[in-house]
């Protein structure tokens, strides 16, 4: 079953979770995922305010001033 579209707002903020049903995410590449998230949000022009990196998920909270997360996540 395909997730609801998410809404989209001309500024939003938006906390994103990814994860595996609870298999390990993250082995010893947490920083490449900071530096490609610093670079996705660079290129789409997002802010973060708070990211967790648990070894079977990431949360981030994400602010969109330009209202494109869906154009972003791409």
């Amino acid at each position: 079953m395909a997730r609801k579209l998410r809404i989209e707002y001309s500024v939003g903020f938006y906390h994103l979770n990814c994860g595996r049903r609870g298999e390990t995410v993250f082995h010893d590449d947490r920083e490449l995922f900071l530096a490609t998230l610093a670079q996705g949000c660079a290129r789409a022009g997002w802010q973060v305010h708070a990211y967790c990196l648990v070894g079977n998920h990431s949360d981030r909270v994400l602010e969109t001033p330009k209202g494109n997360l869906v154009a972003g996540l791409n």
